[in-house]
């Protein structure tokens, strides 16, 4: 049986306290179920931004979309956490990425170490979380037992298996950026390499014994050890147009490398009307196991009748 779609908006701009209240009202109206907050300089503090998002919903989780862990002591990303999930009544999902964007580094004075520095820290970083969170002498004390739930986002093998065995939601970006490039667009991988990490990682988790190898699509990912992870994606492009393939010959001057094809099939884009994004949707918990699916906080209005579409 197909895991239930989820669907979360990430974000990205605070003008003020009122717009941000309403913002976060309208997102729970469309029917996302999870409101999420990115960890990048120029945008809202995270933890500050979801608490302030709980204040004003009750059904939506919320959630950080991803932590740079550049940014952060384990230690004091224990309390942060434990303290947001307490505020906002145990409805915190906590992402956490290696971080990608040296210059954010270079301007907050911090050091920006190299692809396995970065990952050996996001690893690090992990384990103490479990052992922090879980602790019941530390304070303070996660509303959610044993820990909220953990997202991990990425796409390379190390960080993959780091996901197989402690994550309970794992994050594909299917974009790469080499490690010594300035900060811009990623480039995205085709769908059968984005197949192939997908594979990857189920197979990192078959090795590891977690239950989140189980296969794609299956069960609810609360635990791990105990069932498979929940699959997620982050979705670059919306657009209700009558023209996909017109579209897709628009972007492949920003993918030369895919065919038009290759663009349709793509999970990071979804263009048509909202029914055929729909069963573009479909498709790829068919094909890759996704089932959770965010988009950015500007295609928030254009994706909603693509949620109303999948709900009826």
């Amino acid at each position: 049986m197909a895991r239930p779609f989820r669907f979360g908006v990430n974000l990205l701009t605070l003008e003020s306290a009122p717009a941000w209240r309403e913002k976060c009202r309208r997102a729970d109206r469309l029917g996302y179920d999870v409101l999420l907050v990115p960890d990048h300089l120029g945008m809202p503090a995270p933890f500050a931004a979801l608490v302030a998002a709980a204040e004003v919903t009750e059904r939506p989780r919320l959630g950080t979309f991803v932590l740079n862990l550049g940014f952060w002591n384990p230690a004091l990303l224990a309390r942060a956490v434990a303290t947001c999930d307490t505020l906002t009544g145990g409805r915190l999902e906590l992402g956490l990425g290696a971080g990608y964007v040296k210059a954010e580094h270079d301007s907050a004075g911090l050091p920006f170490g190299s692809p396995r520095e970065r990952v050996d820290h996001l690893e690090h970083t992990v384990r103490e979380l479990e052992r922090l969170l879980t602790d019941p002498e530390q304070q303070p004390r996660p509303a959610q037992t044993p820990r909220p739930p953990l997202l991990l986002g990425g796409n390379g093998d190390r960080l993959l298996r780091v996901a197989a065995r402690h994550a309970q939601i794992a994050a594909f970006t299917g974009a790469v950026q080499a490690p010594d490039d300035a900060p811009g667009p990623v480039k995205i991988i085709s769908p059968e390499a984005l197949e192939e990490r997908v594979a990857a990682f189920h197979r990192f988790a078959a090795e590891a014994g977690t239950g989140a190898g189980a296969g794609a699509g299956a069960g609810a990912g609360a635990t791990a050890g105990s069932e498979p992870a929940e699959l997620n994606y982050l979705i670059q492009m919306v657009e209700n147009t009558d023209a996909r393939r017109a579209k897709a010959r628009e972007l492949r001057p920003y993918a030369p490398d895919l065919t038009e094809e290759q663009l349709l099939d793509h999970p990071a884009l979804l263009l048509g009307s909202p029914k055929d994004m729909a069963d573009q949707l479909r498709a790829h918990r068919e094909r890759f196991g996704f089932s959770y699916f965010t988009v950015l906080e500007h295609h928030m209005e254009a994706f909603a009748p693509v949620i109303e579409e999948l709900h009826r």
